[in-house]
């Protein structure tokens, strides 16, 4: 259900090398959420960095969405640089599986496995 490397590289180049590789991939970068220092924003004693990356194709986010506009609510897709006991990983939920739990539409399938191998593709160039 997800796809997670560890990289050598510290946190801020990592998410900052991933960034360039999703812009690389022709997807865009929509927001960036700093996980981690929301949280200790808010008073909770959290050790770790976490930022998740929000990544969208707009030509591929509409296919999904004249197929089935209800999935919007899967939408942009999540992809996560954080620590953990010292180590970075960057990863995310595998866009087919998880679009296969909530459509059985077959041309939907076809463009999830597109969009997972090219993030996989985004991810392992920013190792």
């Amino acid at each position: 259900m997800y796809y997670i490397i560890k990289t050598n590289k510290d946190f801020e180049t990592a998410t900052s090398d991933l960034e360039q590789c999703v812009k690389d991939g022709g997807f865009g970068v929509l927001h960036v959420h700093n996980i981690g220092n929301t949280l200790r924003s808010k008073g909770v004693e959290f050790a770790e960095n976490c930022h998740v990356l929000e990544v969208c194709n707009p030509k591929i986010a509409a296919q999904v969405m004249t197929q089935d506009m209800q999935l919007n609510m899967a939408l942009p897709c999540r992809i996560s640089v954080y620590t953990q006991n010292g180590e970075t990983f960057i990863g995310m939920v595998k866009p087919e599986k998880m679009l296969k739990s909530l459509s059985d539409k077959s041309e939907l399938a076809a463009i999830a496995h597109g969009v997972e191998q090219k993030l996989i593709q985004m991810i392992d160039n920013a190792k």
